[in-house]
Order: structure tokens, then C-alpha cells, then sequence
């Protein structure tokens, strides 16, 4: 059981952080056009709640949000988190064995 909740997980967050770099892009682009804006919260809350790798690569390849010390924070603070989870995951996963 601990495998496949290790495995979902691993997926949602891997979901989550592909759906922040389309956002990140998303978001630069409309940026450059002085087009409609994504919500900075709509971009932190993506990040946080599972997609802070891909937020964070987002961030520098697009060269998108950087200069904001609260994007960092969030995103590394949910990066922190996210790869907690994952750890325990496995730690659980190798103790029951």
C-alpha cells in the first residue's frame, strides 16, 4: 500500500509541477504582450499545493517573477515540503519491507 501512495504522490507532484510551468509561461507571455494577467495567487497556490519544482524552474528558465522575494519563499517553502512528503513516503516504504 505504502508503494502506491509513495507513487501517487510522486505523480500528483510531478502533475502539479508541469501544470505551474505552463502557468509560469503562460503568464510571461501574457506579460509581454500587456495581455490579461494570471493571479499571483493562482501562481504561489500551484506552487505551494504540489507544483513548486516546476514553479521554480518556471521561475528561471522564463526569467518569470525572480526579482519577488515571496514567490522565492513560497516556492522553496513548498518545494520543502513536497520533498519531505516524498522522503517519509520512502522511508515508510523501506521500514515496512
Amino acid at each position: 500500500m505504502e508503494k502506491y501512495t509513495l507513487i501517487g504522490a510522486a505523480a500528483f507532484f510531478a502533475v502539479m509541477s508541469l501544470i505551474a510551468l505552463i502557468m509560469y509561461k503562460a503568464d510571461k507571455t501574457k506579460a509581454k504582450k500587456k495581455e490579461w494577467r494570471t493571479k499571483e495567487s493562482a501562481l504561489l497556490g500551484v506552487g505551494f499545493f504540489g507544483g513548486a519544482a516546476g514553479a521554480l524552474a518556471g521561475m528561471k528558465l522564463f526569467r518569470h517573477k525572480t526579482k519577488h522575494w515571496y514567490f522565492w519563499a513560497v516556492n522553496i517553502t513548498g518545494l520543502i515540503w513536497q520533498l519531505a512528503l516524498i522522503g517519509w513516503l520512502a522511508l515508510r516504504l523501506v521500514q515496512t519491507k
